[in-house]
């Protein structure tokens, strides 16, 4: 799939079957995360790969926004070493993450992890040193279904040249 593609065709994903997602494919998404781009190339992210299902099971009781996390086959955290630029980082990474694993044939979904009343729980659950904040809590696995292709607004309603 090309990377226009892989944009225009992501779609947040909710339900997920039980298969499980091979641990090199996990890889490969992340590795295309620390690929994102970063603010004075300082790379602040660091991922915590959840698989085990009382984990996952755990988060989504935290998480308000994230209950199917519980099903999912895996939920890749972003943390970010708490930098002036740290949350345009994490959220690069998640893009990156998300659009890669849609590429794959995975599913994703992003659940807001900074500022959250949750983050610190998430944190301390996971072994997460001080000095990082939690940017995002990233849902993967495989559809249970095609997910519908909401309306986009169109693009000349959005697009302003060379002042609003």
């Amino acid at each position: 799939m090309d990377i226009i593609t892989a944009l225009k065709e992501r779609r947040s994903v909710r339900g997920f079957t039980q298969k499980p997602i091979p641990s090199d494919l996990i890889e490969k998404v992340i590795d295309c995360g620390r690929f994102a781009p970063t603010a004075r190339n300082i790379q602040p992210w660091e991922f915590v790969v959840v698989t085990d299902k009382k984990s996952l099971g755990e988060i989504a009781s935290l998480a308000e926004n994230g209950p199917f996390i519980k099903n999912c086959a895996c939920c890749v955290t972003v943390f970010c070493q708490e930098t002036k630029y740290y949350l345009e980082d994490g959220c690069a990474a998640t893009v990156n993450i998300m659009t890669a694993a849609h590429a794959l044939g995975i599913g994703s979904c992003w659940v807001a992890g900074d500022k959250k009343p949750y983050a610190d729980k998430i944190a301390g659950i996971l072994k997460v040193p001080a000095g990082f904040k939690l940017a995002s809590l990233i849902a993967l696995g495989y559809p249970a279904e095609e997910p519908s292709l909401p309306s986009k607004k169109p693009l000349k309603d959005i697009i302003h040249w060379e002042n609003f």
